[in-house]
C-alpha cells in the first residue's frame, strides 16, 4: 500500500503545448514521464512502475519460449558495425560518443557508437563461444536502452532517441531450426500482448535493412499509428502498407494482343500523369505505363507502374541492390535521351541501354495490355503500346502500394486499412550475420556451418505509450489490470478522520491479500478533484471512502471504464474487495 501524500504524482490540468497526440499528452498530465530534452525522458514513479510490470512479463514469456537473459554494452566498436553488413545504412541513426570530449580521437582511441540494436556484438560472441551443433540452438535476449539519433523526435516515447527494447537473437543449426525458433517467438509475443491487455495484430512486413527472408511486425490498431495495416479480417490476412500484395491481377491472366502498331504523337509541356488524362489527349492514368528511374549501386534502373498506381519503395529492396534511391534529371537524360516526363521503356527507344541494370515492372502493368508511355523524347509520348511486344521488362514483380478495396490475396474479399503502431518486430535472418562474422558451427561430421540466425525486437517504452494510445477516454488513461501501475485505487474524502482511514487501511489489505497493488489517496483535496485525478491516472478499480457514506455504512465501488457506482454496505466491503480484485485477475 501507497499513501498518494508521502509518494510522488505530479498531475496536470494542462496538456504541454508540444504534445500532439493523446498518449503523449496522457503520459505528461498523469505524472507518468517528464521530458528532458528532445526525444528524452525520465519516468516518473507511476511511469516506472508501468515499466516494471511490461519488462518482467516480457521477461517471463521469453523464457517460457526457450531464451537465456544477458546484458550486452551500450557503447560498441564502431570496427564491429564496419565489419557488419549494414554500416552504411545505419550510421546516420547512430550516436557517436568522443571519450576524449573534444571531438578528436587519438590514433589509438578506438571510434565508439551508441548501440540501436546489437546483431554486431551478439554475432562475434556467439562465434567466440559456441562451436559444436551440440550446443545449439541458442536464444539470448536482453532488456536495455537502446539509442537512435531520431533527427525529428516526436509524439513522447513514439519516436524517442533513447528508449527501453528487449532484443533477442536465435542461433539454430539448420534452415527448419531456424523456423521453428521464429515461430516459438511469434508464439511469445503473442502471448505477451495477450498478457498485458492490448490487441496487437502481427502483420506480414519487409525486411528492410536487416535483411533476411521474412519477418513480422506487431500493431496495436491506434488512428495516429505511424504505418497503415492492410487486412481482411475474415481469412486472417495481415500486412504493412510496404509489404501488402492483393489479388487485382489474376495469376492466370493472359498477354494481351496488340491492337495496332505503336504510334508517336506530340505531348508539349504534358510531363505529369494528370497532363495526358486532361484534354486534349484524355488517358485515362489506368491506360499510362509510368516509368520511374533509380540508382541501385551505382547504377541506374527503371520501374514501370500504370499511371493510377503508386511506387511501394521498400518493395525495390527485393531487387537485390545493397543501396538505392530516386536518380536525379542530370543522371537520367544521357541514359534515356529524355528528361523526366517523357520516359519509357520501349524496346529501341532508351539512348543507352547498357548503362542500365535492368528495367522491373509491376505486374499489374499486365492490365493495361495497350497503353501509353514516354517516347524518350522530350514532348512526345507513345500509343498502342503493348506490354509482351514492346517493353524490354527484365523481370516482373510486385512493387505497387496496394490500395483498400481490392481482392485479399487469401480469400478474394475486399482489403481494409487502418492504422497502427509497431510495437515488436521479428526476422528470419539465415546466415547473412553469421557468415559475415564467421559465426560457424562443427556437425557431427566435422563439416563446418554457418549459424541460422533469427532475432527479436519489442519496444517496451514504446508499448507502453500504445497501451495508453489504445486504451483512453475523455477523462484519462483506462489501464488494463496487468499493467496498471496500481490496480486498486482508495479515494479517502475525509482522511482527517480515524474511522476513514481505518476502513481505508482494512481494504487495503483485503485488496493486497486477494493480489492487487493498492494506492491511497489521503491527500486533503476537494472530493471533485481526487475524482478528476483518480479517472486521470487511470486505476481500474476504486474505492470511495467517506465521512458521510460511513455514517450510512457505505463505501463506493467503481471500475474505472465502468459508468455505475455501487453503494457496498460496509460490513460486506472487504468481501466485495477480494471478489473484485478476482474477478479482474481472471479476465486479464
Amino acid at each position: 500500500m501507497k499513501l498518494w501524500s508521502q509518494y510522488f504524482i505530479p498531475t496536470l490540468k494542462e496538456s504541454p503545448a508540444d504534445a500532439e497526440i493523446a498518449s503523449h499528452k496522457l503520459l505528461i498530465r498523469a505524472g507518468l514521464v517528464r521530458k528532458l530534452g528532445g526525444g528524452l525522458y525520465t519516468y516518473l514513479p507511476l511511469g516506472l512502475r508501468v515499466m516494471q510490470k511490461l519488462t518482467q512479463i516480457c521477461r517471463e514469456e521469453m523464457e517460457r519460449a526457450g531464451g537465456i537473459e544477458l546484458q550486452m554494452p551500450h557503447l560498441h566498436p564502431a570496427e564491429n558495425w564496419q565489419q557488419g553488413p549494414r554500416w552504411a545504412a545505419a550510421r546516420e541513426i547512430m550516436f557517436r560518443a568522443d571519450s576524449a570530449g573534444d571531438g578528436k580521437r587519438g590514433p589509438r582511441e578506438p571510434e565508439l557508437v551508441l548501440g540501436p540494436t546489437h546483431e554486431e556484438v551478439i554475432t562475434p560472441l556467439v562465434k567466440a563461444e559456441i562451436t559444436s551443433y551440440r550446443d545449439l540452438p541458442k536464444n539470448f535476449f536482453q532488456i536495455a536502452t537502446k539509442f537512435r539519433n531520431e533527427i525529428r523526435p516526436r509524439f513522447g516515447l513514439m519516436r524517442a532517441r533513447e528508449f527501453v527494447m528487449m532484443d533477442a537473437y536465435s542461433f539454430d543449426p539448420t534452415d527448419e531450426g531456424a523456423i521453428r525458433s521464429y515461430h516459438a517467438m511469434k508464439a511469445a509475443y503473442e502471448a505477451f500482448f495477450r498478457r498485458i491487455g492490448v490487441r496487437a495484430i502481427a502483420v506480414e512486413a519487409d525486411t528492410g535493412v536487416m535483411g533476411g527472408s521474412f519477418s513480422h511486425e506487431f500493431m496495436i490498431p491506434a488512428e495516429i499509428g505511424d504505418d497503415d495495416v492492410i487486412y481482411n479480417e475474415a481469412s486472417g490476412y495481415a500486412a504493412n502498407r510496404e509489404k501488402a500484395t492483393s489479388a487485382l491481377v489474376p495469376a492466370d491472366l493472359p498477354d494481351a494482343a496488340p491492337v495496332g502498331a505503336r504510334e508517336e504523337f506530340a505531348t508539349p509541356g504534358a510531363v505529369t500523369i494528370a497532363a495526358l488524362e486532361a484534354a486534349p489527349y484524355g488517358v485515362a492514368a489506368d491506360q499510362q505505363f509510368k516509368t520511374l528511374v533509380y540508382v541501385g549501386d551505382g547504377k541506374l534502373f527503371l520501374v514501370v507502374l500504370r499511371g493510377c498506381d503508386e511506387l511501394e519503395e521498400a518493395k525495390l529492396g527485393a531487387l537485390g541492390f545493397g543501396v538505392f534511391r530516386p536518380a536525379t534529371a542530370e543522371e537520367i537524360a544521357p541514359v534515356m535521351g529524355a528528361k523526366p516526363g517523357s520516359l519509357g521503356a520501349i524496346q529501341g527507344t532508351i539512348q543507352d541501354p547498357a548503362a542500365l541494370a535492368g528495367i522491373f515492372a509491376d505486374q499489374a502493368i499486365r492490365l493495361i495490355g495497350n497503353g501509353v508511355t514516354g517516347a524518350n523524347r522530350d514532348g512526345f509520348h507513345v500509343r498502342h503500346v503493348n506490354v509482351a511486344r514492346d517493353l524490354a521488362v527484365t523481370k516482373f514483380g510486385d512493387f505497387r502500394r496496394v490500395r483498400p478495396g481490392e481482392p485479399d490475396p487469401r480469400s478474394g474479399q475486399p482489403l481494409q486499412v487502418r492504422r497502427g503502431i509497431e510495437v515488436g518486430h521479428i526476422f528470419k535472418l539465415g546466415t547473412k550475420y553469421s557468415e559475415t562474422f564467421g559465426a560457424v558451427y562443427t556437425d557431427d561430421q566435422k563439416q563446418n556451418h554457418p549459424m541460422v540466425m533469427g532475432c527479436y525486437g519489442i519496444g517496451i517504452s514504446r508499448t507502453l505509450q500504445a497501451v495508453i494510445e489504445q486504451g483512453h477516454d475523455a477523462d484519462g488513461i483506462v489501464w488494463p489490470w496487468a499493467v496498471a501501475p496500481f490496480q486498486v485505487l482508495i479515494c479517502v474524502l475525509d482522511p482527517q478522520l480515524p474511522e476513514a482511514m481505518e476502513v481505508a487501511r482494512t481494504l487495503a489489505v483485503a485488496a493486497e491479500q486477494a493480489g492487487a497493488e493498492v494506492l491511497v489517496d489521503d491527500r486533503v483535496e476537494r472530493p471533485g478533484v481526487k475524482f478528476k485525478d483518480a479517472d486521470l491516472i487511470g486505476i481500474p478499480l476504486r474505492l470511495t471512502v467517506g465521512g458521510r457514506g460511513l455514517k450510512e455504512g457505505l463505501v463506493e465501488l467503481k471500475g474505472r471504464s465502468q459508468r455505475e457506482v455501487v453503494k457496498v454496505p460496509l460490513a460486506e466491503a472487504a468481501a466485495r474487495v477480494t471478489a473484485a480484485v478476482h474477478e479482474a485477475q481472471a479476465n486479464a
